[in-house]
């Protein structure tokens, strides 16, 4: 009996010593904490020796897993930051591309979704699609599309972003489906890639003021989502379209009800709370209680001195506070709440170029300036303020003076290159063949037959575009041409008046110039692209060059272009120029 006990002890403590001594899997530690839900810290019991492991052994695509998992569950959004920061460095070290990619992709949620710094998130966004370019990973891929659509569609570019959102919705619909090799969590990232596609979707249509069409998606997303306890957040986003629906077919009530029990389920995403709010609140103004508008209003302007961020479309709800503090005779909440409208604006401007130029509203800079010197004159405080204030508008006015005129230059020089562009006014100078050989060519030993040969040549040339070649030098196109520099550089100083490089830059300009007047999409090309199609390295000698021939700046031609277009009473905006 005692060797049996003695037996049964060896392997009890044996056991327990064999559990103690195996070295543990990265799977056992990812399996301790991956049911665990988002900013959990008891996750990090079994993260912190999965990090040391992955370090020690130099696994740098398991360090790359654990600090994308220690983002996830990371409380704070800075904690969140430096661990997507410890992922990247990862990922680089790992020498993968899709690791390098997702990474980017990461810190950049962190950005939009934890802050709404859309400018960072941009950044990151376009790394993160560098480094996609020659993946076969479809679902990352897809991934960097949607956020990337997500910046067109705050930004303003609805249709753009919605074919961007088509084309996810697509793929995470068919890889949301599954089969029995089909890994659970790539189908639940799947069909949350879908859903978020249907809400941004929405988002567009709306926008687009396609009322049917975001009402038809909405219902899908509601079924989609009901009784479904994995995706309440983006439930709860179906929900708030629901809801705005209601309150643009005047059901108030339903309105109110859908988007309270909206703001129930949404979790850490302020942007859209406030945006409940808003609604919440002119349902209620509809409703004639101006007591529950005005505190759902309120909450909007507590979210904005938090997070400085406040959405475009929420820039009414300060107009709607000055209404209501001025029909209350309420001096110093007027002039609060115009001081809040001053800053938003301030913010919207200056990451919303495509949208501030949008924004026609009855509160401009300048009204608000005004009425905040006398709201500031009413209250007493003081002369010394005032006269700062007539200083500021003075100078205010000074500026916008100056850009009127600006402005009005610039459309004067646009309309006279039109003219030319219209004519064969800007055609490029012929190049023209001579039979008379001058003092300077004898001088020069260059034969007529030599002569007649360059020019012919220069001629297919410009013809060929051939000038639009990067880099391109007297030296490169006299070897090209099979002759001398000096000769080549003697015949155009000769027919065009003018040296090699001035030659190849009117040549280069006059180019692009005809590109974007007949090609509208040449339009959208960044200053860096436009550059670069005509063979000009640095944008900064684009522009100059551009402004030196033309008189205006690209910039400008190109404001003025689109405005002319998009103008159906102008008769000429359909007119084609000759070619150029």
């Amino acid at each position: 009996m005692k060797f049996f006990f003695f037996i049964i002890s060896i392997f009890f403590y044996g056991s327990v010593f064999s559990k103690d001594t195996d070295p543990k899997t990265y799977d056992y530690y990812r399996e301790k904490y991956q049911f665990l839900e988002e900013g959990n810290s008891k996750a990090f019991s079994y993260l912190k020796p999965y990090i040391k492991k992955a370090k020690e052994e130099k696994k740098y695509d398991e360090l790359f897993q654990a600090y994308k998992d220690a983002t996830f569950y990371s409380k704070s959004v800075q904690k969140k930051l430096q661990y997507a920061d410890s992922c990247i460095d990862a990922a680089y070290k790992s020498k993968s591309d899709d690791r390098i990619s997702s990474s980017y992709v990461l810190r950049g949620s962190i950005y939009y979704a934890k802050q709404k710094k859309y400018k960072l998130a941009l950044d990151e966004y376009l790394m993160a699609y560098k480094y996609s370019k020659n993946s076969s990973d479809l679902y990352l891929k897809n991934k960097i599309s949607y956020h990337l659509g997500v910046v067109k569609n705050y930004l303003g570019y609805h249709e753009e972003a919605l074919e961007l959102f088509k084309i996810c919705l697509e793929h995470f619909e068919t890889e949301s489906i599954g089969n029995s090799s089909t890994k659970e969590n790539k189908i639940y990232n799947n069909q949350k890639g879908y859903l978020n596609s249907l809400h941004q979707m929405i988002i567009c249509y709306r926008n687009l003021n396609d009322f049917k069409k975001a009402d038809s998606l909405v219902n899908i997303g509601l079924l989609k989502t009901f009784n479904n306890k994995d995706f309440l957040q983006e439930r709860s986003y179906f929900l708030k379209c629901k809801g705005v629906s209601e309150y643009n077919n005047t059901k108030y009530k339903s309105s109110i009800s859908y988007l309270e029990e909206s703001l129930g389920l949404l979790k850490d995403d302020f942007a859209w709370k406030s945006f409940n709010y808003f609604y919440i609140g002119k349902s209620y103004k509809a409703l004639n209680n101006d007591s529950l508008a005005i505190t759902n209003f309120k909450k909007i302007d507590s979210i904005f001195n938090k997070h400085e961020f406040i959405l475009p479309e929420l820039r009414e709800n300060y107009e709607l506070l000055i209404n209501y503090s001025k029909q209350n005779k309420d001096r110093e909440k007027q002039l609060y709440y115009t001081t809040q409208l001053l800053k938003a604006d301030s913010i919207i401007s200056r990451d919303f170029a495509y949208i501030s130029l949008k924004i026609h509203r009855e509160y401009d800079t300048n009204t608000l300036l005004e009425e905040k010197g006398k709201l500031e004159k009413a209250n007493t405080w003081g002369g010394f303020l005032i006269l700062c204030l007539v200083i500021i508008a003075g100078g205010l006015i000074w500026i916008l003076v100056k850009r009127h005129k600006k402005e009005k230059n610039t459309v004067v020089k646009y309309s006279e290159l039109e003219e030319k562009l219209r004519t064969e006014n800007y055609k490029n100078t012929e190049t023209t063949t001579t039979n008379t050989e001058t003092y300077d060519d004898k001088k020069s030993q260059i034969t007529q037959s030599l002569k007649q040969d360059l020019l012919k040549k220069l001629k297919n040339f410009e013809d060929k575009k051939q000038f639009t070649q990067k880099g391109l030098t007297i030296q490169k196109l006299a070897i090209q041409f099979e002759t001398n520099s000096n000769y080549l550089s003697h015949v155009i100083n000769e027919q065009k008046g003018m040296n090699f490089n001035k030659y190849i830059g009117d040549l280069r300009i006059r180019h692009i110039t005809c590109l974007l007047f007949e090609k509208n999409i040449y339009l959208n090309y960044t200053i860096d692209s436009l550059a670069k199609e005509c063979g000009i390295a640095s944008r900064q000698n684009f522009s100059d060059l551009f402004f030196e021939i033309n008189g205006i700046r690209p910039t400008d031609f190109i404001k003025n272009r689109k405005k002319e277009i998009n103008n159906p009473e102008n008769p000429t905006s359909m007119e084609k120029s000759p070619d150029c």
